[in-house]
């Protein structure tokens, strides 16, 4: 009987021959169970593998997730990597009364999961420090020159320009978005200041610049990406990890059919500038609110996926911040003094002698007001429930009830399940002198406040020039933190009504050590069907190269099955090989017996 050899797709050195005549010494009666052992040994071998690399692979990516957000949040001081190809950029320019800001930020590839977000960053150089840049003076002084816009804003797009990779300059978006100075300009300059902007920018830059993308943002439209901004940074827009997360029930604004949502909850934001202050909070959608205070609105890439929509109930408050206040103040003190001396026959104020005693000053300061040619003097009393009196008529408070500054309507807050972070002003009053930002407490707010408005001037001046204050606080500040201390004290807790034992207002510049700008919000905002688009591509790219992928990522699986089923091919071969020697066998016997008895064999008999 010859040999049966058996090849394979392996080396040369790996051939071998079996022959007949051994099999039965090596396949037992129990080959069978021989057989599905291995199999089944083989198979749950690869099975645990598999299992093994998937769980190393994902589950520690899981596992590490909050963690590395939070390190990105809280750590991300390293510059930027210019020469990764993954990374995108954006472009913002803040346009406000004072002076313009140029942002620069990126983000990497999208996850790929349609419910989360950009993870957008602010740039760092270098020298690991942010891609900021301002100018001065505000856009609107060119309100009479609009055809010198474009040179006064070339060097912050210069300065953009010299950062981004020149790559990736045709693909980054950039916006320039005007506050609270173009306001105020009458439309007609408005749009030519805009015109000249979207005219001259395209011929210099291959940013990617359309004609929305040069506007002027409502008070609202600023609030929102304030709000925006800060819950982003903290997190807020991201999925419950962890069960001691504050979470609140939502229901979706049409989506009635559909049961409510638990998310995290969202911070309400408090800005006080020098102009003007704002709130914003998301509100439920039983909450019917006018539609000039409501923002609605979906960061989700995808529209008709609704985890990330809200409601935020957005006020503005002109004339409200902690300047304009104060002129509004001392104006009104002006024309009341004049009509008393007029009717009374007085000279208060008239001069220094006889100053006006102000309860908003630090303790025995004086100071001027000068109004149509004339002075009126003024010296500080240092009395700060009395400056808390004399400017809460200042609020335009109504008895109606649900009602803010001015009268406005104010949707009810539930104090005992909110949390707020108030920004500019509320931290310069609790920071800059008094040392307190961070966890506001009334008590302990109004107790230094009243120190400090008690303190002697000489003394504060002699403080300060200890360096015993911040160290941007200046003489302004010190001669007006009295004045702005009531001011802060009035708006939250009469204007806003927020409750004197509310313990959940944190007054902060900076949220993990990065300072946030409502810029961040806008370009989250406008950047957030961008998403959408990497998804749609990678889904593309994975069904016309999914093979390609598979055996890339996953090759030492298919090794594993094609050994598996090789291996299983030569037992159930040598199985066969076991039965046809058994049947040979057996007919090797009955023949020899038919023999033996002198019978012929049925081939014979044939």
């Amino acid at each position: 009987m010859g040999r049966i050899g058996i090849s394979c797709l392996f080396p040369a050195s790996w051939h071998f021959s079996i022959s007949p005549v051994g099999c039965p010494r090596i396949l037992n009666t129990n080959l069978r169970q021989i057989i599905v052992i291995s199999v089944l040994a083989a198979a749950a071998s690869l099975l645990y593998f598999s299992v093994v690399i998937i769980r190393n692979k994902y589950g520690r990516l899981s596992r590490d997730k909050k963690f590395q957000r939070y390190l990105a949040r809280v750590t991300d001081i390293e510059a930027t990597d210019t020469n990764n190809p993954n990374v995108n950029y954006g472009v913002v320019v803040d346009c406000g009364s004072s002076g313009s800001r140029i942002f620069v930020y990126c983000w990497p590839r999208h996850n790929g999961n349609p419910h989360d977000l950009l993870d957008i960053r602010q740039m760092r150089d270098k020298n690991r420090k942010p891609v900021v840049m301002k100018i001065k003076p505000g856009i609107s002084e060119f309100a009479t020159s609009p055809e010198k816009v474009s040179d006064y804003i070339s060097p912050l797009l210069n300065f953009a320009a010299e950062h981004v990779p020149r790559t990736k300059h045709k693909e980054t978006p950039l916006y320039i978005l005007c506050t609270a100075g173009m306001r105020i300009l009458p439309e007609s300059q408005q749009k030519a200041i805009l015109e000249d902007l979207l005219t001259d920018i395209p011929v210099h830059f291959d940013f990617l610049f359309s004609d929305s993308h040069a506007e002027v943002i409502s008070g609202k439209q600023e609030g929102v990406y304030a709000w925006i901004g800060i819950n982003f940074v903290l997190g807020r827009f991201e999925h419950i990890e962890d069960d001691e997360e504050a979470v609140v029930e939502v229901n979706i604004p049409g989506s009635e059919s559909r049961e409510a949502i638990l998310r995290k909850r969202t911070a309400g934001i408090l800005d006080m500038g020098g102009v003007s202050t704002q709130i914003a909070y998301e509100v439920p959608k039983t909450e019917e609110v006018a539609k000039n205070l409501l923002a609605e609105f979906n960061l989700g890439c995808d529209v008709h996926q609704t985890e990330h929509v809200y409601r935020v109930y957005v006020a503005t408050f002109l004339g409200f911040g902690g300047n304009a206040a104060r002129q509004r103040y001392e104006d009104r003190i002006f024309a009341n003094t004049v009509q008393k001396n007029r009717l009374l026959g007085k000279q208060t104020g008239l001069a220094p002698d006889t100053p006006y005693l102000d309860p908003c000053l630090p303790l025995d300061i004086k100071d001027e007001i000068q109004q149509n040619g004339q002075t009126m003097y003024l010296r500080g009393t240092g009395d700060f429930d009395l400056c808390r009196e004399t400017i809460q008529p200042f609020m335009n408070k109504t008895n109606e009830t649900q009602t803010s500054l001015n009268g406005v309507y104010q949707p009810p807050i539930h104090f005992q399940n909110s949390e707020f972070y108030g920004f500019s002003e509320f931290y310069y009053c609790t920071e800059d002198v008094l040392r307190m930002g961070g966890d506001y407490n009334a008590a302990t707010f109004t107790k230094a406040a009243k120190d400090y408005c008690a303190t002697k001037w000489s003394i504060l001046r002699e403080r300060f020039d200890r360096g015993l204050y911040a160290s941007h606080a200046d003489l302004h500040r010190l001669k007006y933190q009295c004045f702005k201390s009531a001011w802060m004290f009035e708006v939250f807790h009469r204007g806003f009504s927020f409750p004197v034992n509310y313990k959940n207002l944190k007054t902060a510049l900076q949220v993990y050590d990065k300072e946030v700008q409502w810029t961040l919000g806008a370009i989250l905002y406008r950047t957030r069907f961008l998403p959408l688009r990497d998804i749609q591509q990678e889904t593309f790219r994975a069904s016309h190269a999914h093979w390609r992928g598979f055996s890339f990522v996953y090759n030492h699986y298919l090794f594993s099955g094609c050994f598996l089923v090789v291996l299983l091919s030569i037992l159930l071969y040598l199985l066969r090989l076991r039965r046809i020697h058994r049947r040979t066998l057996r007919g090797a016997s009955t023949t020899t017996l038919w023999l033996e008895e002198g019978l012929p064999s049925q081939k014979m008999a044939a």
